[in-house]
């Protein structure tokens, strides 16, 4: 048989191991919290959006954006019309150079 005794660890060693041990339980919860915001993230209710627009006759819409009491819409005629959320009407208008 062998009677060769086990090698001693030396401490900087254990300490070591320990040391990346944990390093790997702190980056694999890490990499849990991040996923699980992102994910709770993507599934969360958008802004409303309204049921529909009236542009004026002649005009098609480029772009949108929402405020807290307003929407807008880009037009492809370089306007941009500003409407009220509530209502739907048409506040203003402005020209884009």
């Amino acid at each position: 048989m062998d009677d060769t005794p086990e090698p001693i660890e030396p401490a900087n060693l254990r300490f070591l191991r320990q040391l990346i041990t944990v390093l790997t339980v702190v980056m694999i919860g890490g990499l849990v919290v991040v996923v699980g915001l992102l994910v709770t993230r993507f599934y969360s209710a958008g802004p409303e959006m309204p049921d529909s627009i009236t542009l004026p006759d002649g005009t098609e819409a480029t772009a949108f954006t929402r405020g807290d009491t307003w929407y807008a819409v880009v037009t492809d005629d370089n306007q941009i019309l500003i409407f009220d959320a509530m209502t739907g009407q048409l506040k203003q208008t402005i020209d884009v150079k």
